[in-house]
């Protein structure tokens, strides 16, 4: 399985812009460009599209995880924080937060923390990232 994703680009870093597009056209020439990576402007940046994917792929594994445990989740919310700092050789991904939030009925502790680090370490997007990656779970009564 393979999917596709496209960028363009026109000039230089800082003054550039681009466009991202997905063949899904789920993101259809959605902009991008120094300021909304580094300052604030309309459109994304990797970073945001990679904590997106993150959040998203890590939720799913989730839930495969919690059905290995004979359990099924009424609501997995997870936000993904990347972090994306300046080092001696340039700019590198630091860092990839996860914070998880589930109601789950009928999940004891032992058998939501199980599922959620099985989760992290099985996300085929937390195996993607050479970063270290952390995990604020809560299980919500």
């Amino acid at each position: 399985m393979k999917r596709t994703a496209s960028a363009h680009w026109q000039g230089d870093l800082q003054g550039g812009n681009g466009t991202i597009s997905t063949a899904s056209n789920t993101l259809n020439q959605t902009p991008y460009s120094f300021k909304t990576r580094f300052e604030q402007g309309a459109g994304t940046n990797p970073e945001e599209l990679l904590a997106a994917a993150h959040a998203g792929c890590f939720s799913m594994a989730l839930s495969l995880m919690l059905a290995n445990e004979g359990l099924r989740a009424e609501a997995i919310d997870t936000k993904c924080t990347i972090s994306l700092d300046k080092q001696a050789e340039g700019f590198a991904i630091t860092g990839s937060h996860l914070e998880l939030r589930a109601r789950i009925p009928g999940a004891s502790k032992e058998a939501f923390d199980r599922a959620a680090q099985n989760a992290k370490n099985g996300c085929p997007v937390s195996k993607l990232y050479n970063t270290n990656i952390t995990l604020d779970a809560q299980l919500e009564g």
